[in-house]
């Protein structure tokens, strides 16, 4: 799937049943359901692709202290850009 072709999908009731975790949980996201998306994120813990994640939406939440922590247990940068642009690129990543 492409990033054009998962963004096509935002306006469904439900992801799409094919997405990995990590994508249906930037899917839930985008749909304003950041309690899914974060449950996602927690259900493997201590993999660096889930805490990248988690660090996103402890971003997105507003809590830069805990979104700090999980930037550094996944291994990365604190991101230096938009909310958005960080959703982008993370879906990106994650498609492939």
């Amino acid at each position: 799937m492409t990033f054009d072709q998962f963004t096509a999908t935002l306006d469904q009731p439900q992801p799409p049943t094919d997405l990995p975790p990590l994508v249906q949980a930037l899917w839930y996201d985008a749909n304003g359901d950041w309690e899914q998306a974060h449950e996602i994120a927690q259900a493997r813990e201590g993999e660096k692709a889930y805490d990248r994640l988690h660090a996103y939406l402890h971003r997105k939440e507003g809590d830069r202290f805990n979104a700090g922590y999980w930037y550094r247990r996944a291994g990365a940068s604190f991101f230096d850009g938009t909310l958005e642009d960080e959703w982008a690129v993370l879906v990106k990543q994650l498609l492939g």
